[in-house]
């Protein structure tokens, strides 16, 4: 791959990158715009982040059932998710729920 072929095909992928909302002063958009402009990057390093924004690997490797909802706390990642997603529209519990455990 020509390096400004991957340079602008790198820059296009950052920004289509997500922005991280706990994070806000360290983005990896902000990276990913970085790197393009780096002299030596490689269609690799293009191929990786591109795989990353399409979640390939999670596609590839998909987690069973058995992963996802263990039987000790069967919906433990459901309300991780829950949570993290409350949290980034800057909804939170009360603290009486945060200590009965209640989650509804």
């Amino acid at each position: 791959m020509v390096a400004s072929k991957a340079t602008q095909k790198l820059s296009s992928i950052a920004s289509s990158w997500p922005v991280d909302p706990f994070r806000p002063n360290i983005q990896l958009k902000n990276f990913l715009v970085s790197l393009s402009a780096h002299p030596k990057l490689t269609s690799e390093a293009v191929q990786a982040a591109q795989l990353l924004r399409d979640n390939a690997i999670q596609r590839k490797y998909a987690l069973s059932t058995k992963t996802l909802q263990p039987a000790s706390m069967p919906r433990h990642y459901e309300r991780l998710v829950e949570g993290y997603e409350r949290s980034a529209r800057g909804a939170g519990r009360p603290w009486w729920k945060v200590f009965f455990g209640v989650w509804k």
